[in-house]
Order: C-alpha cells, then sequence, then structure tokens
C-alpha cells in the first residue's frame, strides 16, 4: 500500500546518509520527493534510483543555509507539485570534534548555520501556505546530543537540541492551522559522519568511537524502521501527534489510536525542589 500517494514531499540533505534512505522509501511509498542537496552528483544518484524504480522526484540543488535559495526550492515545488504537503528536515553535518577549548570557531559556527538556521529557513519558506491549506507536516531529524550530553560533540548536540525547542514552540504557533511538528531521531545508522567519528579518533572519546565502529560493523538501525516512523509521522495517521520528540526504538505505533499525555515525548525537564 503506498501510504503517501501523490503527497508532495520536501526532504533537505536528500542526497545521502539518512535524508537519502527517507527519500528512498518516500518515493516507494507513492510521494512526489523533491530532492535538496547541495552536490549534483549526489542529487543525480539518488534521482536515477527513485526514476528506475517507477517513483516520482525532482531535483533542487540548494544550500539550507541561504533563505533564498530554500525559498527558490520550495517555489519550484510549488510549480511542479502544487505546493508542499511535507517537509522532511535532514541536513546536517557534524561540525567540529574534540574539546570546545579547541574547536575552530568558524566550523563551529558553519554546523549551528546548517543544523539549525537550515531548519528555521526551511520551516518559514514552506509555512505560509501550509497555514494557508490548514494542512501540513514538518519532521525534523535530531541526533545524539539532543536529549543528553554529549562531550566533544558541543556544535552538533548544541544545534539538535535547539531544533528539538524549535519544534515544540512551531508546533504550538500552528496546532490550530492543523499542521503538525514533530522531532525524530532515526537512530545509529551507517553514513559519513560514523567515518568522521572514526577518523577522529580518541578526539571523539572512547565511548562514541567504540559505538561508531559498532554501527559501522552491523549497519546500525534497520532502514525499514526508520522509514517507516517517518512515514507514520508524515501521514494522516499521526493528525494528533505535534510537538513530540519520537525515537525510532521508541513503540511509537501505540500511539495510533491514542492520546498522548503532554509531557510524553518532550526535552527532559529538571525537577523542581
Amino acid at each position: 500500500m503506498q501510504l503517501l500517494k501523490d503527497r508532495a514531499v520536501l526532504i533537505t540533505g536528500a542526497g545521502r546518509g539518512i535524508g537519502k534512505r527517507l527519500a528512498l522509501g518516500f518515493a516507494a511509498a507513492g510521494a512526489r520527493v523533491g530532492l535538496v542537496a547541495r552536490s549534483k552528483a549526489e542529487l543525480d544518484l539518488v534521482d536515477l534510483e527513485i526514476t528506475h524504480s517507477g517513483g516520482v522526484a525532482l531535483r533542487i540543488r540548494a544550500d539550507v543555509r541561504d533563505y533564498e535559495q530554500v525559498s527558490a526550492a520550495v517555489e519550484r515545488m510549488n510549480v511542479q507539485f502544487g505546493g508542499v504537503d511535507v517537509l522532511l528536515c535532514a541536513a546536517a553535518i557534524q561540525g567540529p570534534i574534540g574539546p570546545l577549548a579547541e574547536a575552530p570557531v568558524k566550523a563551529w559556527t558553519e554546523a549551528i548555520e546548517t543544523n539549525l538556521l537550515g531548519v528555521m529557513h526551511c520551516c518559514r519558506a514552506v509555512l505560509p501556505e501550509m497555514i494557508a491549506r490548514r494542512a501540513g507536516k514538518i519532521l525534523v531529524l535530531l541526533g545524539g546530543g539532543a536529549a543528553n550530553a554529549r562531550p566533544n560533540f558541543s556544535a552538533y548536540a548544541t544545534s539538535k537540541t535547539a531544533l528539538a525547542r524549535l519544534v515544540e514552540t512551531l508546533a504550538e504557533e500552528v496546532r490550530d492551522h492543523n499542521v503538525q511538528v514533530n522531532c525524530m531521531s532515526p537512530g545509529g545508522a551507517y553514513t559519513h559522519m560514523t567515518d568522521k567519528i572514526i577518523e577522529a579518533g580518541e578526539r571523539a572519546g572512547w565511548r562514541e568511537l567504540e559505538l561508531a565502529q559498532e554501527v559501522r560493523l552491523t549497519g546500525g538501525v534497520p532502514v525499514e524502521r526508520q522509514v517507516g516512523l517517518a512515514l507514520f509521522l508524515a501521514s494522516e495517521r499521526s493528525n494528533h501527534i505535534s510537538g513530540k520528540f519520537l525515537h525510532v526504538n521508541d513503540d511509537w505505533r501505540k500511539l495510533e489510536q491514542s492520546n498522548i499525555q503532554p509531557d510524553i515525548f518532550t526535552l527532559r525537564r529538571l525537577q523542581r525542589i
């Protein structure tokens, strides 16, 4: 069954890694997929895989750090597919690995611009039309450091934690407009970021290094589980869920037929003493 047949889905970071995995999964589910990335070669390859499988895709070269480029990408989706039904923000970079006291400031700032401001640019570009139509889904990928401290990955962890709060805040702003905004943690998967951690060696810390080596060996979370959660959050089956932070290992299937308490699946909150 094609869960998202003919829905227009804009995916950033679609050229590789988890963004590419999700793009292929959404295309297989019947969606018309807008592929956003900076690399033409990567976009061409994903587009080829989708079209050869009978899917529909649109290649869009854009840098999410540039709002004008993002706005132009959304306009192309409007022209080709009649709008954006679902925005999936997967574009991200690791940023410098190692202690903050030794981090290159420019590289640290670039991670914030890509991971945080890039998502803000995308949300800002699609929201007016979603609000006008009174329908829309926004799904933001998070990662390690969003829910817990992550030493030696301060730029990445900071940007992802900020995204969780942005999603919670934005969800409340657009709740009455029937637009749902959620975070998804896809779990460990073997991507170019895994190799970056292994290359960093001791600068990443022994725990991160061990986890990365294990993911490289096993492949990490199966793609079917990642795609399954993403499709659920992008479909009408999750219209009652917004402002939440779901992990691929959560028993999220139970949520389809039930309401969730306000403070479930949100950022950690300190208890007042």
